[in-house]
């Protein structure tokens, strides 16, 4: 799309807009998990790894890095302090030694599955400020500009890998 379709004025309000917004939301977000968390020992991320790789049975650290918008580095140091709990192991395919892959133990599904059996929607701020929505629409917003959006920025590998980690979900729960 070129320059033409929209104007200076309109492309910093809309930025300005979904930084203000975006920003908004993860804050209350991440409050929410990391109360949520906590009685578990576990920080955000590691438990990012967690989930990633529970509902993704396993997953290379390059998925964990593209799923978990995180740098590899970071997915990798984060999964290698979970390794040292006990809660993760690292291997390497016979047929593909460029890739390392991460897999939980039997520790570390008990761990997240119990993360899980905690999680209190009641405690949930941004699902609660959305109740009004679903009262209205009868449903909760489904995203799809959002996920439009994704998709232009992280490719549809990313929308692939979280329609995965959904069908677990409803799968699991």
């Amino acid at each position: 799309m070129n320059k033409e379709t929209y104007s200076w004025q309109e492309a910093i309000l809309y930025s300005h807009k979904m930084a203000q917004l975006t920003k908004a939301i993860w804050k209350s977000i991440e409050k929410d998990w990391q109360e949520w968390i906590k009685p578990f020992d576990l920080n955000l991320n590691e438990h990012h790894v967690l989930w990633i790789a529970y509902h993704l049975r396993g997953a290379t650290v390059s998925e964990i890095s593209k799923f978990g918008v995180m740098h590899v580095s970071t997915a990798f140091n984060f999964s290698k302090k979970l390794e040292k709990r006990g809660l993760l192991t690292f291997s390497k395919k016979e047929e593909d030694k460029r890739n390392t892959y991460v897999k939980l133990t039997e520790e570390g599904v008990r761990l997240f599955e119990e993360t899980m059996a905690e999680h209190d929607p009641e405690k949930n701020s941004v699902m609660q400020a959305s109740l009004p929505l679903k009262s209205i629409y009868g449903s909760f917003p489904e995203f799809q500009e959002l996920e439009s959006i994704v998709k232009h920025l992280y490719g549809d590998e990313y929308l692939e890998i979280l329609d995965r980690s959904l069908e677990s979900i409803r799968k699991e729960y």
